[in-house]
Formats: C-alpha cells, sequence, structure tokens
C-alpha cells in the first residue's frame, strides 16, 4: 500500500477572537480517495482545506511527506491546488488566459511553457477558446470551470475544492460533476450538495464542531439517517426517493422500480 497524499495528525486551529474552529482532526488522504468533507455551516469544513493548501501553515498536516510549516510551503502550495467557493475570488486578471497563467508564471517558467500550460488546463476544462474573454463577462459556471485550470495549469498534485456547485444552475452543474470525473488523482471536497457527495465520492468524512465524527465509505455515512440528522444533515434526494419507494412497496406488496 502507497503512502497517504495527505495525512492531518492532530490537528487544532484557533481563530484569532479565540474561537474553536478545528480540534484535534486526523485525517489521511490516498492516492486513490476522492473525500467528501461534510458537516453543518461552521463546522470547520473551510478552514481545514485552508490548512490543507498551506494557506495557514501547521506542522499537523503533512503533504507528500513535507511538513506545511516554513520554508516548505511554497513545495506545499504547488503540491495541492485550492479552488474557492467563490470562482470571483479566484479570477483577478484582465482575460481567462492571464488568471490561468499566472500560477505558472509566478513559478518561473518560462513563456513558452505558461503558454503551454495554459492550453492544456484551458482544454480540460472546456473552455479552449475561451483565453481572450473577461472573467467578469462568464456564466457561473464557466467561472468555475476557468477557477479550476487556473489551478490545473500548477500541476498540482491534490486538488481541494470547497463548495464547487455554489450558485450553479442544474446543466452547469452537470458539467461540473462530468469534469471533475475526468480528473485524475486525489480529491477533497468540502461539500453541502450531499448528491454529488454520493455520486463522484469514494469516502465522506463528516465534521462538527471543529471534530471528525465520522469517516466511511460515503454510501455507508450517507445511508446512516441518525448519524446524519444528530450534526444537522440528511441524506440525499437520491437516497431519500429510494427509502420512499421500499417504504411504498411494502405498503402495496409491490416490487418497488428498479
Amino acid at each position: 500500500m502507497s503512502a497517504p497524499v495527505l495525512v492531518v495528525a492532530g490537528l487544532s486551529y484557533r481563530y484569532p477572537e479565540g474561537a474553536l474552529a478545528l480540534d484535534d482532526v486526523r485525517l489521511t488522504v490516498g492516492e486513490e480517495d476522492v473525500v467528501a468533507l461534510l458537516g453543518p455551516n461552521g463546522a470547520g469544513k473551510s478552514t481545514l482545506l485552508l490548512h490543507l493548501a498551506g494557506l495557514l501553515p501547521s506542522p499537523a498536516v503533512t503533504v507528500g511527506g513535507v511538513q506545511a510549516v516554513p520554508p516548505h510551503l511554497p513545495e506545499v502550495r504547488a503540491q495541492v491546488g485550492l479552488v474557492f467557493q467563490r470562482a470571483d475570488d479566484q479570477l483577478f486578471m484582465p482575460t481567462v488566459e492571464e488568471d490561468v497563467g499566472f500560477g505558472p508564471a509566478q513559478q518561473g517558467l518560462d513563456h513558452a511553457e505558461v503558454a503551454a500550460r495554459v492550453a492544456a488546463a484551458l482544454a480540460a476544462v472546456g473552455m479552449a477558446d475561451a483565453g481572450r474573454r473577461a472573467p467578469y463577462r462568464l456564466s457561473a459556471g464557466e467561472k468555475r470551470a476557468v477557477a479550476i485550470a487556473t489551478v490545473l495549469a500548477m500541476r498540482p498534485r491534490v486538488l481541494v475544492l470547497d463548495e464547487p456547485t455554489a450558485d450553479l444552475d442544474p446543466r452547469a452543474r452537470r458539467a461540473l460533476i462530468a469534469l471533475l470525473r475526468t480528473l485524475p488523482g486525489p480529491k477533497v471536497l468540502a461539500l453541502h450538495d450531499l448528491d454529488l457527495a454520493l455520486e463522484l465520492c469514494t469516502r465522506a468524512v463528516l465534521l462538527d464542531r471543529g471534530r471528525v465524527v465520522a469517516d466511511r465509505p460515503v454510501r455507508e455515512l450517507l445511508a446512516d439517517e441518525a448519524t446524519l440528522a444528530a450534526h444537522g444533515l440528511e441524506p440525499p434526494l437520491t437516497l431519500r426517493l429510494a427509502a420512499a419507494e421500499r417504504r411504498l412497496a411494502e405498503l402495496t406488496g409491490s416490487r418497488p422500480q428498479t
């Protein structure tokens, strides 16, 4: 078995005003993992993602065997690509191609290599013809795709996304899911969209009040109504509809549709 890509070993963190955001969090992410990070608002999901990406340094976080502390932060940040919840927080240049090329340029790559990475990243997210467009003219779904491209251009080892389907309409949501399926490597997704978790992820980690309260296969945890309810969540619509169909079949004596 290969060594984990990401290890969080007893991470605790307090906000500057003193509130405890993370409390002894322990988590490992392997090469094949697609992890749904679940929990109610204020559970600490976004704060944990910032630690994974090295934006909040901590010796409790190790990426590829390297602790997320100075002087290793540039290496950690190159290995973990963080896509923010709001694409507008990630896009700040006059054109799409400048946004996507910003990270590789900061890595000291020459112009030809930056251009090649921009082209490859935009093609990967289905935005190959958008390079000269202004980000503010893009739809929400297009902005999200370009935000992911800005990260892919850095060639990270791990992709970390904060509420990737937030503000997307159904068509853009489906396009994003299709895109994420094509991207290789481990992923950690902070989600309220539990149907997405069920469809895309292999594991579910449930956070509440800064602590990991469950870490199980995604379908197993999302079918556990009692555990979800105890932490302010409910099963995804897909599973609730299936359960209602089973109950109806039991009442009527008919077999549920498959």
